[in-house]
């Protein structure tokens, strides 16, 4: 059906920058939201969405610091997180999440990549 495949991440000092990228791949209709949560402990934040239509959204504490964008190909569609001015409390393992319409099926599904680690420690 469909996957998500997450490359980036790590340990960076703060003030760094690192980026992640998600690359959903299958059979793929339409594309409602693509975004990053992460995962502090228990907590769960969204920390940035970008719609079918292109409208971003991002969580306060990471405006003006993190750029979401997204690159559209054939049976693929792939949404990179640009982080910038990173501090310790970004730290957590980010998670990509995809709600797509996939072929076979009339409702939008829910779709998640694995788990990457980012440090932000000096």
């Amino acid at each position: 059906q469909v996957q998500l495949v997450v490359s980036g991440g790590g340990l960076v000092e703060p003030g760094g920058s690192l980026g992640l990228s998600c690359a959903a791949s299958g059979d793929i209709v339409d594309i409602n939201s693509m975004g990053w949560y992460r995962h502090v402990g228990v907590q769960r934040e969204l920390v940035a969405v970008i719609t079918g239509t292109g409208s971003t959204y991002y969580a306060d504490s990471v405006k003006d610091r993190f750029t979401i964008s997204r690159n559209n190909a054939k049976n693929s569609v792939s949404v990179y997180l640009q982080m910038n001015i990173l501090r310790p409390e970004d730290t957590a393992i980010y998670y990509c999440h995809a709600a797509l319409v996939v072929r076979g099926f009339q409702n939008e599904l829910a779709y998640w990549g694995q788990g990457t680690q980012v440090t932000v420690s000096s």
